[in-house]
């Protein structure tokens, strides 16, 4: 979800000089758009509900263009030999941007996508075509149970990217679904979460307890989420970071904090200076610093959220 500043980088390559024409569709989440890029002439951009979800460029799969997909780019190309396929399993697919970066840079990458919007998955393959031979296989389900259903230690990667309108599900923010992408992990595999953070609206919602005496999570998305989200994973994982532009992590903007985590050390010097050098800068947070940051936030888990697949019900991937 944009948050008004666009956080896309300048123009790269000449504009298209040929007219492309917008799609528009009603999908199961809600109303999808297709609008071509005019920044580049292969490139297109996926609106969900107005809310700008992914960025595709069809000549360059290697550009990644929204600022929190390209640093978890950055951790994929750091953490795991150049070029070495991965299994990989994306939990929300949107169009696809990091199955098709993943096809692109490590040929014969076998990858499982969850994405719950059947509708929004057949416009994407249907304007937006998967590369010749790849190997991107997306089931239409939600992603708590795809992640719960895979085989033990079965995966290089998990990156899990969803959201409801503009949080995260509650039944994937908690420590039980740490857990559950933990076990489809190899040893040394990589977990990647994008978690929305900033400033508190004007009349944001709080955590509400519900009849049964559990929590729903809605409202907009605050600074202490982002600590709640940190503080879950690492009761899970025993290797964290977290990439961030600062003025997110003071809590002065909105912005997207993307966690890692593994059971092994991450490449955290070399991620600062990859991100450190992006079109708008950031800073990873390890150690200590991230041990303080997430100190006043209590773990997440199932008994406080109200579980419920038919949560996601809206678009997923959300850029702030």
């Amino acid at each position: 979800m944009s948050d008004g500043s666009g956080r896309r980088r300048a123009p790269r390559r000449p504009r298209s000089g040929s007219a492309r024409a917008a799609v528009h569709r009603e999908v199961r989440l809600g109303s999808a758009e297709l609008l071509p890029d005019i920044d580049a002439a292969d490139a297109w951009l996926l609106f969900v509900n107005g809310v700008p979800q992914s960025g595709v460029d069809l000549a360059d799969p290697g550009y990644l263009e929204f600022e929190y997909i390209r640093r978890i780019g950055h951790a994929v190309d750091l953490a795991f030999p150049a070029g070495e396929p991965l299994r990989a399993l994306h939990l929300g697919g949107g169009a696809l941007t990091l199955p098709r970066y993943l096809a692109h840079t490590r040929p014969g990458s076998r990858q499982l996508v969850a994405e719950l919007d059947d509708a929004l998955t057949d416009l994407v393959r249907g304007h937006l075509p998967l590369p010749a031979g790849h190997r991107i296989r997306v089931r239409a389900a939600d992603a708590r149970a795809v992640a719960e259903s895979v085989r033990v230690a079965s995966y290089d990667l998990v990156i899990a990217d969803v959201f409801a309108g503009a949080v995260t599900p509650g039944h994937l923010t908690t420590a039980e679904f740490a857990a559950a992408t933990a076990r489809a992990l190899r040893p040394g595999g990589v977990y990647a979460v994008n978690v929305a953070a900033g400033l508190p609206s004007p009349g944001r919602a709080t955590p509400r307890e519900t009849s049964d005496g559990k929590f729903s999570v809605s409202g907009t998305p605050s600074l202490d989420g982002a600590r709640a989200a940190v503080a879950t994973v690492r009761s899970v994982y025993k290797e964290t970071c977290v990439i961030a532009e600062a003025s997110v992590l003071r809590g002065r903007r909105r912005g997207n904090l993307v966690i890692l985590a593994s059971d092994q050390p991450l490449p955290e010097a070399a991620l600062g200076r990859a991100v450190a050098g992006d079109p708008f800068p950031a800073r990873v947070v390890a150690g200590e610093e991230l041990r303080r940051f997430a100190a006043s936030a209590a773990v997440v888990t199932d008994a406080m959220v109200t579980i419920s697949a038919s949560s996601e019900t809206a678009p997923q991937s959300t850029n702030w």
